[in-house]
């Protein structure tokens, strides 16, 4: 049940990606901001040790981590589903899962700087961009993922309750 809960979230998660990048990409032609290739940068680091020159433009594995990533925690949000974790405040809740990830990944390979030193805009438009992502594949996930038959219909346990 749980394997099937963590594929469903994974296609969540790819909805909410679709989402995140189209509100990206809108974001960016309003702002100007330039494309981040801080992804393929992360997980070149991840497989080869490597680092990438600032000046190179990977795409693929852009795409690669991008996608990846959104599918990976979305598995966890679906397993979130059938547990009973369900609804707005899970989906706020995820929302701060999928930045610690990124956030993790990139400081622990030494592509990314932590947030802090980022400039206030930048904060907020990667929090914005990464609660769509969250708050999308939460919808999704909820319409996919059946309750867990242990589970009532507010997210607690069936059965007697022990304290």
């Amino acid at each position: 049940m749980l394997g099937r809960a963590a594929l469903r979230g994974a296609l969540a998660g790819l909805a909410g990606v679709a989402v995140m990048t189209l509100g990206e990409k809108a974001e960016q032609a309003v702002t100007h901001r330039p494309d981040s290739y801080v992804p393929a940068r992360t997980i070149t680091a991840l497989v080869t040790g490597r680092r990438l020159p600032e000046s190179a433009r990977p795409l693929a594995r852009n795409h690669l981590m991008h996608w990846g990533t959104g599918a990976a925690v979305g598995a966890l949000r679906g397993i979130w589903a059938a547990s009973g974790l369900r609804g707005w405040r899970a989906s706020a809740w995820h929302t701060s899962i999928r930045l610690a990830t990124d956030q993790t990944l990139e400081n622990a390979t030494g592509v990314g700087a932590p947030p802090w030193t980022w400039s206030r805009r930048d904060q907020v438009v990667d929090v914005t961009h990464k609660a769509v992502y969250s708050f999308v594949t939460g919808a999704v996930a909820d319409l996919l993922v059946p309750l867990a038959s242990d589970r009532l219909p507010d997210g607690t346990a069936a059965g007697p309750r022990r304290r």
